[in-house]
């Protein structure tokens, strides 16, 4: 029997990946079946119906289209009008898009001439560097944030797409550079395929290549491939035969290339899979929040250095930090943070700390709520401290606070308000204890005591802390 991956065992050694910069995916047609976008066979059902072929009953796809070009005398006119009516479009980019696009993996390949992966990285507020010809490979965008490299080509360029026999016979002399770049990525970072048949020869070659190169040192990767189906149009014995078969070719892929399989019951579970994959990478990132125009019963300079020794804390236990430069707090926060990282961890900045101040210009303020959104959306856990700000009417909670505490919870972010602070944090401390239960993810519960304690204005600052490291720890 065939060892597979269990999806729990591959969700937490993918995500130590991710974590370390080391992850990156492949894509085939069926990532893209759930916006709307057709696989092969539906891409050239209309031509092979020309041919007087039922496709449905062809397995050698490439060979089918260049039965087309036969006919057509090696006009290409057809298979680009076939791949402009079926992916030049505006088809809405995937759940499993997004997530892709919000987890800080900088490399993307794919078979597909859509523009799924590019559109979704954009909308994640990235910068794309598309390569889909080999003169875009030594080209660098500025400031990009992902590459996307199109080895079939693209959409919008119909005529240079990879799609029949020739195309794959010439690959080497036309696009040869995307092998060696592509080589060079499987040796370096660990690949996830989605939605991959494996059945593309262009791939075949590299990992041959790898394999004849590496021999027993290949590099781990992964694939999720659904488990084969009984059908009712099947005959007696031929789910039997589908089961065996697809045993055989997960063992090919394991013996030969180190590619291991994650095998799932149906394609929506692949979602659940990314979901807990992105939350895994955001635990490890806590958003702290944090205004104050008054620290009674605190005398400020020890309220800004709780505020420091708190994110010294977070990004000791590992954690980064995002921040959005608060009232009177914010930049506490920061030298807490930096104290840390350049005194003792000396590592990277930009791997421990987020620093992103709200725009102040009055056009500016009229989207500090998606601002919000925008920084939540990366965080699994959320400190609040403090918590006021001056105004007309003299001192008031902040209802920036409130607002990122409304959006965390419906994120699905464990919030941990310090209500020891008072102010709005003191507020938030008591709705969460009131409803602990509903709002605390279950594998947390047990940090209940410690949550109560956090709210006790009797106990010190360093008490505190020391309350706030436990709960750190089972985080």
């Amino acid at each position: 029997m065939t060892t597979l991956v269990s999806i729990e065992n591959f969700i937490k050694k993918f995500s130590r990946e991710v974590d370390e910069n080391n992850a990156a995916i492949f894509a085939g047609a069926g990532l893209s079946v759930g916006a709307g976008f057709v696989n092969w066979s539906d891409l050239l059902r209309e031509i092979a119906d020309e041919l007087n072929l039922d496709v449905d009953k062809e397995h050698d796809l490439v060979s089918l289209a260049q039965y087309h070009l036969n006919d057509r005398g090696a006009n290409r006119d057809g298979l680009n009008r076939a791949i402009i009516d079926h992916f030049f479009n505006e088809n809405t980019v995937t759940e499993n898009h997004r997530i892709l696009a919000r987890l800080p993996i900088t490399t993307f390949w794919t078979t597909n001439y859509d523009d799924l992966i590019e559109r979704s990285l954009r909308d994640a507020g990235k910068i794309p560097d598309v390569k889909h010809t080999k003169e875009d490979l030594p080209r660098t965008i500025r400031n990009r944030d992902a590459v996307v490299y199109k080895m079939h080509g693209d959409a919008q360029h119909p005529n240079d797409a990879v799609i029949a026999k020739d195309d794959y016979q010439t690959y080497m002399q036309k696009r040869g550079s995307f092998v060696t770049a592509l080589a060079g990525e499987l040796v370096s970072k660990t690949f996830l395929f989605l939605g991959f048949s494996f059945s593309d020869p262009n791939l075949d070659h590299v990992l041959g290549r790898i394999r004849s190169e590496m021999g027993s040192c290949q590099r781990t990767h992964y694939c999720i491939l659904r488990k084969e189906q009984k059908l009712d149009s099947d005959s007696p014995g031929d789910f039997e035969y589908r089961k065996i078969k697809q045993e055989h070719f997960i063992n090919d892929l394991k013996c030969r290339y180190n590619i291991q399989t994650v095998l799932i019951d149906s394609y929506a579970q692949i979602t659940d899979i990314l979901t807990k994959i992105e939350r895994v990478h955001k635990q490890r990132t806590i958003f702290v929040s944090g205004a104050a125009d008054d620290y009674s019963p605190w005398a400020e300079a020890d309220a800004l250095d709780l505020c420091a020794n708190i994110s010294a804390l977070i990004v000791k236990k590992g954690f980064r930090i995002v921040n959005g430069l608060g009232l009177g707090v914010g930049s506490a926060i920061v030298e807490g943070a930096l104290r840390e990282i350049y005194r003792n961890q000396r590592r990277k900045l930009t791997d421990q700390l987020q620093i992103r101040p709200f725009p102040q210009s009055d056009d500016a303020k009229k989207m500090w709520s998606r601002y919000r959104e925008d920084m939540l959306d990366y965080a699994g856990v959320a400190v609040f401290v403090f918590g006021n700000k001056a105004s007309e009417n003299g001192l008031v909670l902040s209802n920036g606070m409130r607002e990122e505490f409304d959006i965390a919870i419906a994120k699905g972010v464990t919030p941990l308000p310090l209500g020891f602070t008072g102010s709005m944090a003191e507020e938030l401390w008591r709705e969460v204890v009131n409803s602990f239960e509903k709002i605390i993810p279950k594998s947390l519960h047990g940090i209940k005591p410690d949550f109560v304690s956090l709210g006790d204005k009797t106990k010190s600052g360093q008490e505190h802390l020391r309350t706030l490291e436990r709960i750190l720890d089972s985080l």
